[in-house]
């Protein structure tokens, strides 16, 4: 079971919007150094929205043959489709991703049942390990706790990440099946919180730009230590706010690209930072001693 800081891996594009292999793997060396735990790559902070589907699927690659099994990698492959997300976890498997990140399926809102028999299909076509991933204020879906628990039996569903923010909610989750299954944050702000109440670890963005502070705040709190952990907390607070300025990942593709780790390419329908917001972005990294 992975744990600890898990970055939500930006992906680095040139300014005409192609992919920057190198820059990618600049950012992979940065987090072999800093101690990040792993690298989830494809996820909404790495664009998967505007990546094709042989893009998503070399992202992925590249990934895990440039790690040589020093990070594991966990791949996103959710998708609206339940048909396209087994492709994508077939894909991910095969490139040899340690497990898969499945995002509930966006637009078409199925039910709670659809959700359980998406969830269960794509479990049953791949063997890999594959984590649910929650995060209603981007998708408009939101999967209940009872459904989560039900998905808990199925063998090859080892997490959740909940980015809902709701810490009661996550405490209630890491009550009924945090057991069975690990339940990571995907909500920076709330990150330390739930990980002291016995979550895994936390999926993050800010541990793209601050992967080092990031990876000691999860270990204290994993450990149980909330005055260390609390520490480094209040350090990133203003980062983790500065970060949703705009839609992720804009702001943190932009400062990446402020801090000289990659170019400030994105694609559209997402633009550069605001200049408005940049330098509270700035300040905000400032603080926090980047």
């Amino acid at each position: 079971m992975i744990t600890g800081s898990i970055v939500a891996l930006v992906t680095p594009m040139h300014a005409d919007g192609s992919v920057d292999w190198s820059g990618l793997e600049r950012l992979l060396d940065l987090h072999l150094e800093a101690g990040t735990s792993a690298i989830g790559a494809v996820g909404t902070t790495g664009e998967s929205a505007t990546l094709s589907v042989e893009e998503h699927c070399e992202v992925i690659r590249h990934c895990v043959d440039y790690l040589r099994g020093r990070l594991p990698v966990v791949a996103g492959t959710g998708s609206n489709s339940t048909w396209e997300a087994i492709d994508l976890t077939r894909a991910a498997a095969e490139a040899g991703a340690a497990a898969c990140l499945l995002v509930t399926p966006y637009y078409n809102r199925p039910t709670q049942r659809g959700l359980y028999e998406h969830f269960k299909a794509v479990a049953a076509a791949v063997s890999v390990p594959q984590i649910l991933y929650n995060v209603p204020g981007r998708t408009c879906v939101d999967m209940s706790n009872d459904t989560v628990v039900r998905l808990a039996e199925l063998e090859n569903i080892t997490g959740i990440k909940d980015a809902t923010g709701d810490l009661a909610r996550g405490r209630e989750l890491i009550g009924r099946c945090g057991e069975r299954i690990a339940v990571y944050s995907g909500d920076d702000p709330t990150a330390m919180e739930l990980m002291l109440a016995g979550g895994r670890g936390n999926i993050s963005v800010t541990a793209n730009v601050a992967p080092g502070p990031m990876a000691e705040l999860c270990r204290l709190a994993l450990g149980g230590d909330r005055a260390g952990a609390s520490a480094i907390n209040e350090v990133l607070t203003p980062l983790n706010r500065a970060l949703f300025l705009e839609a992720n990942p804009i702001p943190v593709k932009w400062a990446l690209h402020h801090m000289g780790m990659i170019e400030e390419g994105i694609r559209l329908p997402l633009t550069p930072l605001d200049e408005r917001f940049r330098e509270q972005v700035k300040a905000a990294l400032e603080a926090a001693g980047i």
